[in-house]
């Protein structure tokens, strides 16, 4: 079995973000993790892997820093990783991101391929359905659980007050939640390893029947109207009254602002 996972380098929210010009998020200037819903999905994979011997191979797009998700994931249990990096590709929405991912995908072998619900910088869900469309496979989305039988994946796909069990034949794609699973942690050795093994980076030459027009910020139906960082909340009203007064005080603003 051969399963690709794609993950995404996503600011560390804790540590602010910062914007270019555009509008566009200045990815070199912010502190990165992996995003966790693509950590879970990469979990996903690698048990796959302990209990059939499949082969992993995580796929990245993004910056040429973007190799340290790669070498994480490696260093969890990975066997390769593929780094698609180039100034074009710049600015990309969740189409250019889809149609590039896509592109890199074409030229590998798979059976399973695994991506997060929605990364953390975006929200938007949209990357994995996308793929799934650009390379004509199906699509199981919001998995809470994830089995292999046979050549089909089994997959429970979460709703808000209950779970559907899906079911559909290989190749498929299937986007991961991150209460999926509880990731590992890399490995001492791991990490060694993962130092060894060299990462294949990609370019806009090596994407396969992918239009220029479809590629980076010149590329994405998306304009950004507005961007800014997180809203600064104020200090608030602060007052001195005894317990009657302060209870009649809240009871009044309750009412001001339509909450009772």
């Amino acid at each position: 079995m051969k399963i690709v996972v794609c993950v995404k380098q996503v600011p560390d929210t804790k540590g602010g973000v910062k914007f270019n010009p555009d509008g566009t998020l200045d990815r070199g200037a912010m502190l990165t993790i992996m995003n966790p819903d693509d950590k879970a999905g990469l979990e996903a994979a690698l048990r796959l892997k302990d209990q059939y011997g499949a082969e992993v191979t995580v796929l990245t797009m993004g910056l040429p820093k973007a190799e340290d998700v790669l070498r994480e994931a490696m260093a969890m249990g990975a066997d390769n990783g593929i780094l698609v990096t180039d100034r074009v590709l710049g600015g990309a929405d969740t189409w250019a991101t889809s149609t590039t991912l896509a592109g890199a995908i074409r030229n590998l072998e798979y059976d399973l391929i695994i991506t997060g619900r929605q990364a953390i910088d975006g929200d938007t869900a949209q990357v994995g359905p996308q793929i799934s469309e650009h390379l004509g496979i199906p699509v199981i989305s919001y998995a809470q659980d994830i089995k292999v039988e046979g050549d089909s994946v089994i997959v429970e796909r979460q709703y808000e007050d209950r779970y559907h069990v899906v079911k559909a034949k290989m190749p498929c794609l299937v986007t991961a939640l991150a209460e999926l699973n509880e990731p590992r942690y890399m490995t001492p050795g791991g990490i060694f390893d993962s130092l060894e093994k060299e990462i294949t980076v990609w370019g806009r030459a090596n994407l396969v029947d992918v239009d220029d027009s479809d590629l980076g910020l010149a590329g994405s139906p998306t304009k950004i109207a507005k961007a800014s960082d997180k809203v600064r909340k104020g200090t608030g009203e602060k007052v001195t009254l005894d317990s009657e007064e302060a209870v009649s005080y809240l009871m009044n603003k309750l009412t001001e602002k339509h909450v009772i």
